[in-house]
C-alpha cells in the first residue's frame, strides 16, 4: 500500500500544466494503476466516509445538485433496475444519464447518456483538467469515477439521470445526491466485511440512501428486514411503497404483468429471464413515483423501454446468450441470491449435458454460493486475471468439499476453450461467479 501511495505521488507530482495525459490509455493507466480500485485490490480501495467525494464535488461547483435523479441500492438486481428505469425514461423522450458499475468491457460504459457512453476524448479532459485536484484529494478509483459522472451529467444537462450505488449506501461515493426517488432491491449476504454480519445491518447501509421527504420504493417484503426500511423511512417522513404489493409477475405461456390484479402488460418469454419478475414491480413503481412528480410516462413508453432495454442502455452480461450450438450463457450475479435465481433458470433450460466455467473473488464465503450449483455439472475451474481473484486451486478444493468436480484450467480463456471443447452441440455452457470472469468473455 505504502508503495502504491510513493508511486501515486510521484506520477501526480509529474503532472504538471504542460505535462498532460495525452491519450485515452494513458488515462486508463493512470486511472487504473494510480487510483486504489475496489474491484481490483478489494478493502484497501473501500472508503469509509464521503469525505473525498463530497471534496471533489464542491471543487466542480457541485454538479450532483444540477440534475434530477433516481437512486438505485441493492443487493441483487440492481443494475437491470438502473438499466430498466433508464431506457423506460428514454422512450418517454427524457434526456437519461446512466451511471453503473463495474464495466465488463470498456470503463465508458460507467457513464452513458441515452445510452451513449461518455466519449474517451471527456475522460481524458476531466483527468487532465482535475490533475492537481486529484493529487490534492488522493481519491480512490470509485471516488473519481463518481465525480466525473456526475460533471458530465450536469454539463450534458441531463433531465435525469439513475445512478446506481456502487456498494452498500450509507457510505457510497454516490451518496452525494438528492434524488427524486429511491429504490432499494432484495438484499441478502454479500460485501458482509464492510457492511455487517447479519441481513439487517447490510439493510441498515443500503437504507441509507432513503431522504428527507424522498419516496422510497423497496422492490419485495423480506420479513426480516422489512422493518428496518420502514422506521428509518419513517424517521425521515419517506413515503415508502413496497413494489410488490402493486405489481406482480407471473412467467407461463408468456411473461405478464399485473398492476392491482389487472392485467397491464404482456411480454413473450425469451424476452425476460425468470428472474426479472422480482425486478420489474419495482422499476414500475419506481416510474409511478416519477409520474406523481410531474415526468409525463405512458404505457407504450414503459412497453418499449422494457422490450427494448438491452438496445436503448446497451446491458450486458444478465442472463446473456453468447452463441448457439453449443448454447453459451453468462451472467455476472455472483453471491448466494444471485446463484439461486441462476439456478432456478438454468433449471428452465433445455440441453443434454451441462457445462459450468466458474471463477470467484477471494475476500468472500464462497461455500454457500457453491453449494446451490447442480453437481451433476461439469465444471471448469478459473480465475478471472485480478489481484482480488480467488486462486483456481483454492476454489476447486472449496468445490471438492461440496461434491462439485471439475478440472483446474487457470484462466478465464483457457476455461471458456477446455469447456468449448468438451461440449457437444446440445450441451449448455454457463459461465460466471464472477463479474471479472464475465468480462474476460471475448464473445461479449
Amino acid at each position: 500500500a505504502l508503495l502504491i501511495l510513493r508511486s501515486f505521488t510521484h506520477i501526480c507530482g509529474q503532472m504538471s500544466s504542460s505535462q498532460l495525459l495525452e491519450d485515452y490509455q494513458s488515462v486508463l493507466d493512470f486511472l487504473y494503476t494510480q487510483l486504489p480500485m475496489f474491484q481490483r485490490v478489494g478493502a484497501s480501495a473501500y472508503k469509509k466516509d464521503l469525505t473525498n467525494t463530497l471534496k471533489l464535488c464542491k471543487a466542480l461547483d457541485n454538479p450532483e445538485r444540477k440534475f434530477k435523479a433516481v437512486h438505485v441500492a441493492g443487493t441483487n438486481g440492481k443494475g437491470s433496475c438502473s438499466h430498466y428505469t433508464a431506457s423506460i425514461l428514454q422512450e418517454a423522450g427524457f434526456k437519461t444519464g446512466l451511471y453503473t458499475s463495474p464495466h465488463l468491457k470498456n470503463f465508458t460504459e460507467r457513464i452513458k447518456i441515452n445510452g451513449e457512453e461518455i466519449p474517451q476524448q471527456a475522460v481524458v479532459n476531466f483527468v487532465n483538467k482535475n490533475r492537481l485536484l486529484v493529487k490534492e484529494i488522493q481519491p480512490s478509483f470509485f471516488e473519481i469515477t463518481v465525480a466525473m459522472a456526475f460533471d458530465y451529467f450536469a454539463k450534458q444537462e441531463v433531465d435525469i439521470a439513475v445512478v446506481e450505488v456502487g456498494m452498500g449506501g450509507r457510505l457510497d461515493s454516490t451518496n452525494v445526491i438528492n434524488p427524486e426517488v429511491s429504490l432499494i432491491t432484495n438484499i441478502s449476504y454479500d460485501h458482509q466485511q464492510w457492511l455487517g454480519d447479519s441481513l439487517e445491518k447490510i439493510a441498515a447501509e443500503k437504507a441509507g440512501i432513503i431522504k428527507e421527504n424522498t419516496p422510497v420504493v423497496i422492490s419485495e417484503k423480506q420479513e426480516k428486514i422489512f422493518d428496518v426500511f420502514k422506521d428509518i423511512a419513517a424517521s425521515k417522513h419517506a413515503p415508502i411503497t413496497l413494489a410488490s404489493d402493486a405489481y406482480q409477475c407471473l412467467q407461463e405461456d408468456s411473461f405478464k404483468v399485473l398492476k392491482d390484479n389487472q392485467p397491464f402488460l404482456e411480454f413473450p418469454n425469451a424476452l425476460l429471464a425468470s428472474y426479472q419478475t422480482k425486478n420489474l414491480p419495482a422499476v414500475l413503481s419506481v416510474v409511478d413515483a416519477l409520474s406523481a412528480k410531474g415526468f409525463k410516462i405512458n404505457q407504450k413508453a414503459i412497453k418499449n423501454g422494457i422490450q427494448n432495454m438491452v438496445t436503448n442502455t446497451g446491458l450486458k452480461g444478465r442472463w446473456q446468450t453468447l452463441q448457439q450450438q453449443p448454447k453459451i450463457i453468462c451472467d455476472v450475479g455472483h453471491n448466494e441470491a444471485g446463484m439461486r435465481l441462476i439456478v432456478k433458470q438454468l433449471q428452465l433450460e433445455e440441453y443434454n449435458q451441462l457445462h459450468i466455467v466458474f471463477g470467484t473473488v477471494n475476500d468472500k464465503d464462497v461455500k454457500p454460493v457453491l453449494k446451490l450449483l447442480p453437481k451433476e455439472a461439469n465444471f471448469y475451474f478459473c480465475q478471472a486475471d485480478i489481484p482480488r481473484a480467488m486462486p483456481v486451486n483454492d476454489l476447486k478444493d472449496a468445490a471438492n468439499a461440496v461434491g462439485l468436480t471439475g478440472v483446474v484450467c487457470g484462466s478465464v480463456k483457457s476455461a471458456i476453450a477446455t469447456a468449448k471443447n468438451s461440449a457437444s452441440a446440445d450441451d449448455l455452457i454457463f459461465v460466471g461467479g464472477s463479474t471479472f470472469v464475465v468480462a474476460e468473455l471475448d464473445e461479449l
